[in-house]
């Protein structure tokens, strides 16, 4: 009994560590926490490991990790921290484990993935992501009820359901019990299942990230981002 209590405390830790800030948002974009609770963030709020981060139909939201890596999530994103650890003095501790259940994201390689890439996991439920210092851009497609085409359409329109990647910089593999392929600077990728093996795509499948021009400037200073408490106030929804 006293193991099973100590496990447990010690699981309840884990869950409220700080993972990272919110750094811009377009939209609404809120945090369903460990313990069931749900919180509207704003900009400077803290994410948590055991987050689960929901953004709304028009939100993107850009989130900055306390080992400089970023996740900015697109509309109708379901995003789960599971892990995120990381100690400037001491990378035997390094461990970063992401769920990305639906929607979309693009990934910006920080301090654990570089010097720890093999602790980096992407989880989707089509495939696992890892890297090799890397900027990629993932989106995973759910099943639908209408009929959908069966193989991804280039440039955009209706898209099969599965996982699909696209490398701006580096390298990172994706695995599955069907397999494991290797995609580079420039390449598209899909997966439309854990039973099929990933594939290179001959063409851009269309996968739309267009976040607001804002994003793209120097939110806000590292300084601010890391001293204190956030200045915003988180709402929480009961």
């Amino acid at each position: 009994m006293l193991w099973l209590a100590l496990m447990c405390a010690g699981a309840h830790a884990w869950a409220g560590q700080v993972a990272g800030t919110v750094m811009q948002l377009s939209g609404p974009l809120m945090a369903r926490k460990a313990d069931g609770k749900v919180k509207i963030l704003a900009i400077k709020s803290e994410v948590e490991q055991g987050d689960t981060l929901l953004t709304e139909k028009e939100t993107y939201a850009l989130i900055k990790l306390i080992d400089n890596s970023e996740i900015t999530l697109k509309p109708n994103t379901s995003f789960v921290i599971e892990q995120f650890s990381y100690v400037a003095e001491q990378p035997d501790g390094d461990h970063a484990i992401f769920s990305l259940l639906k929607g979309g994201l693009r990934s910006v390689t920080g301090l654990l993935g570089k010097r720890n890439k093999e602790r980096f996991e992407m989880k989707t439920p089509a495939a696992t992501i890892g890297i090799r210092g890397t900027t990629f851009v993932a989106s995973y497609v759910t099943p639908s009820a209408p009929p959908v085409p069966t193989v991804p359409l280039p440039g955009g329109g209706a898209r099969a359901p599965g996982l699909y990647v696209q490398v701006l910089d580096g390298l990172i593999h994706v695995t599955n019990p069907g397999g494991t392929q290797n995609f580079a600077a420039g390449q598209f990728g899909f997966t439309p299942s854990f039973q099929q093996p990933p594939v290179i795509l001959p063409a851009n499948p269309g996968i739309p990230f267009t976040p607001p021009p804002a994003f793209s400037a120097s939110p806000l200073s590292s300084t601010g981002a890391a001293s204190g408490k956030p200045a915003a106030i988180d709402c929480v929804v009961r």
